[in-house]
């Protein structure tokens, strides 16, 4: 890699945590609009001008602070595949992911706006469902080959709705905190173990 893009790279972490550190200190109540990219250059270290050649704009910062906590979800996906009985990989690879965003609701916050107001935000987060929609499909289909979970809907539509039960689950985590308590997590371990094997303790 050359000096250039090695400076690059710098300037571009940089500027992501410039802009981590001001959605953490701007509190639950603020909103991406209200974040500056003056601001957020200065803090950075560089150019107004800079953050523009790195990202298209404030949203689409965010997104690319969100590829941190999307490590964190592909390894908890990993976790599915482990070892031990089904229904306590899905609870472990449930509660890490739920522990991941409850370090960075800052970070989900305003996410959810931006996907909300910037389409090429949005597509990106349906990609990545998409992709985390296949994991879980293929877990169906091969619980169901081995003969420990019945037939049912369609492999890929029970996955979509888990995942959409996971992401109201995860946006009331940054909405609502205070209700978002344990017995909300086991309701949701709950609902996956019983839509895939029909029963909790498979």
């Amino acid at each position: 890699m050359s000096p250039a893009a090695t400076r690059g790279d710098q300037r571009r972490a940089a500027l992501l945590e410039a802009l981590d550190q001001a959605l953490r200190e701007a509190g639950p109540h603020a909103r991406l609009e209200d974040i500056n990219v003056a601001d957020l250059s200065r803090r950075a270290g560089v150019t107004r001008s800079a953050f523009y050649f790195y990202f298209e704009n404030k949203a689409a910062a965010v997104a690319a602070l969100m590829d941190e906590m999307e490590d964190d979800a592909w390894d908890a996906a990993g976790l599915l595949g482990g070892d031990g009985a089904m229904s306590e990989r899905i609870a472990t690879a449930i509660r890490s992911v739920v522990e991941g965003w409850r370090r960075r609701t800052h970070v989900h916050r305003a996410m959810l706006e931006a996907r909300a107001t910037s389409p090429a935000v949005r597509e990106r987060w349906e990609q990545r469902i998409a992709a985390f929609v296949e994991v879980v499909a293929a877990l169906v289909e091969s619980e169901r080959a081995a003969g420990r979970a019945p037939a049912g809907p369609p492999a890929t539509a029970l996955a979509t709705a888990l995942l959409d039960l996971n992401d109201r689950t995860l946006e009331r985590l940054v909405r609502a905190a205070d209700t978002t308590g344990e017995d909300h997590i086991d309701a949701v371990v709950h609902l996956w173990t019983s839509a895939i094997y029909g029963r909790t303790t498979p």
